[in-house]
């Protein structure tokens, strides 16, 4: 691997861990909000919409029994530079299918906000 990346997790101090980094858990969260933010950028371009600005607010609860990702919401605020109220409904459906967002598993609940500004 030529270009490789160091990327470090921890455990959170409820399960044993030190806290003193993301979880993998948190990266799924976080896994959601950037390929929706990916696929916004890519959908947008085709259509010749220029994002400005984009900003993400990720959050994962977990489930106590068994111990494991019950939901997650993510906030995305988008400035964009054109298209109309049509482009944004398309931007919104083309962000929820996301592939993180459809290989997650159905019972988890993905609340998921897009502010267009």
């Amino acid at each position: 691997m030529g270009n490789s990346q160091i990327l470090l997790t921890d455990a959170p101090v409820d399960n044993g861990g030190l806290g003193e980094a993301y979880s993998p858990t948190d990266l799924v969260a976080a896994g959601l909000a950037s390929c929706m933010m990916t696929i916004l950028g890519l959908r947008a371009a085709k259509r010749g919409i220029k994002i400005q600005k984009m900003e993400a607010l990720a959050e994962k609860k977990m489930s106590p029994q068994p111990r494991r990702i019950g939901g997650v919401s993510v906030e995305l605020t988008v400035a964009l530079l054109g298209g109309d109220e049509e482009d944004r409904k398309w931007l919104h459906q083309e962000a929820l299918r996301c592939p993180v967002a459809l290989s997650l598993h159905p019972d988890l609940d993905q609340d998921v906000r897009i502010v267009f500004v």
